[in-house]
This record gives structure tokens, sequence and C-alpha cells, in this order.
């Protein structure tokens, strides 16, 4: 398996996390034609990823400021952008997983439906979404540096790569 992982730094409008980076599975699930969103989530919901979704990916910068994501994609093909308007650009598509520390700006640079995904939370956390304005700064800047590690990987379980990369 190949992994890949980002380093994103904080800028004015998104904190980012340059503590913990995005980490990027390339082609590690096995997407099946029937029910793909199903076996997703059963994959998550598993390792206790849970409170998921199945849709696009948004394409307006945001973030999470009370939970990390992960996203599963099981159709489809994108570019995002991590880390606000000059940011970096990431390719994911079928089969990748993608882990985004709260705190990371991303956004879909296509259209909203050109990758199909399921999104899921560590412990099955709620989420926010916050757009980059200064006012939400100090509370999302407390809640981020209050979160735990999430005590599995969504793919792997207690003894995933996500305990290699993220201290």
């Amino acid at each position: 398996m190949r992994i890949q992982q980002l380093h994103i730094k904080g800028n004015d409008r998104f904190p980012n996390n340059e503590r913990l980076p995005v980490l990027l599975y390339v082609k590690v699930l096995d997407i099946p034609t029937l029910f793909p969103a199903r076996t997703v989530k059963g994959i998550f919901n598993t390792n206790n990823w849970r409170n998921s979704w199945y849709s696009g990916i948004y394409t307006f910068h945001h973030y999470h400021s009370i939970t990390h994501e992960v996203m599963g994609v099981c159709k489809g093909k994108t570019t995002l952008m991590l880390g606000g308007e000059e940011g970096t650009l990431l390719t994911i598509s079928k089969g990748d997983v993608l882990i985004i520390p709260a705190g990371v700006a991303h956004k879909n640079m296509q259209r909203e439906k050109d990758v199909m995904c399921v999104g899921a939370y560590p412990d099955g956390r709620d989420y926010d979404i916050k757009k980059g304005l200064r006012t939400e700064r100090p509370e999302a800047d407390l809640h981020i540096a209050m979160l735990e590690l999430p005590k599995a990987d969504p793919v792997f379980g207690s003894h995933g790569e996500l305990q290699r990369f993220w201290k």
C-alpha cells in the first residue's frame, strides 16, 4: 500500500494542522460494483469511525474544528485543494482513503458529484463546518488543540497506519 502524507501549514484564514499530516492511502479499498457505499461504511464502522454520509465533496473551502474526518472514495476522481486558496493540490480516486486532521481546509476543485465518498468521524463525533472567517478562529483553534487522537485507524483498526503517522 502506498501512503502519501502532506503537512499543511496554517495561514490567516485556515488553522490547518501543522502537527498532524493529511494521509492518503492510495487504492487501499476494493470497491465492489454493488453497494459500494455500504461496504466502505462497514469498514469504517468496524473501526469506530461513524456518523457517516455518502455524497460528493463541497466545492468551497471548509474545515472541521471539532473532529477529524475520513473519506473513502467509492466512485469517480477529483482534485482537492488542501489548506486554502494557495494550498496543495491532491488527486483522489476510487479506492483511495483520505484522512483529514481537524483544521485542514479542503475544497473540491471540480464538480461536487465528480467523486462520491463515504465520510465518517472517529467515535461517531459530530462535525461542524467552518469557512475560514476570521471570527471563527479563536474558538476553532481552541477546539483543535483540545481534540484527542483517534483510537483506531479507519481502515486497519487499532494497529493501523494512522498510529504510525499521528502521534
